[in-house]
């Protein structure tokens, strides 16, 4: 008997395998065409899971949102306070912490996902999700602190790409591994947002 793959598995590699030719080459540049070859199927049966690849691509941002909306729903039933502040930012950091390779496509290819829809219900969830963090009332300055908090937690894969595009990286410090340089953004994370609603005398 023919054991057949589950329908969401193979919607699962279509995104993957689409990811990382995304990656490679940016979307623009990717056919249809040259994500099936690589899957090893036919045009027709990537249309089976997918019409357009605008479609393959809502798919990873709804994967990359799906951390960012179990944040919000557990958020938005609490009573604001600088613990679940913290909090939301933890399962924040937890959430991000398998999606490198989606951090970096989006940050490669913003000017892309700006134009499509994709793109723009990314942006909104994590508007929502700043908006969570920055408490009752706040300053401009408090608006800001809590977008860059969260915007550490990615930073640490970018630094790491960074450092790995230097030209003599023998006169850079080693790296720590992937779960310190996680944790290390967590940190300084939580340092800024612990500023928010703060005056500054209080900081």
């Amino acid at each position: 008997m023919t054991t057949q793959t589950p329908r969401g598995d193979t919607r699962a590699r279509i995104l993957d395998v689409a990811l990382e030719l995304f990656v490679e080459h940016g979307y623009e540049k990717t056919s249809l065409r040259e994500i099936a070859d690589r899957l090893g199927v036919t045009k027709a049966a990537l249309y089976y899971h997918f019409r357009t690849k605008e479609d393959i691509l809502a798919g990873i941002v709804a994967s990359m949102s799906a951390p960012i909306e179990e944040a919000i729903a557990w958020g938005e039933q609490q009573e604001y306070s600088a613990e679940v502040r913290d909090e939301i930012l933890r399962r924040f950091a937890e959430g991000m912490a398998d999606r490198q390779p989606m951090l970096r496509f989006f940050h490669e290819n913003q000017p892309t996902l700006r134009e499509l829809n994709a793109g723009n219900a990314f942006k909104e969830r994590m508007i929502v999700l700043t908006r969570l963090m920055q408490g009752p009332n706040p300053s401009f300055e408090d608006r800001v602190r809590a977008a860059v908090a969260l915007m550490t937690i990615n930073v640490a894969a970018f630094v790491a790409d960074a450092h790995h595009c230097e030209q003599d990286v023998r006169d850079l410090p080693e790296l720590p591994d992937e779960p310190a340089r996680r944790d290390a953004a967590l940190r300084i994370a939580l340092d800024v947002a612990d500023r928010i609603g703060k005056t500054p005398a209080d900081a």
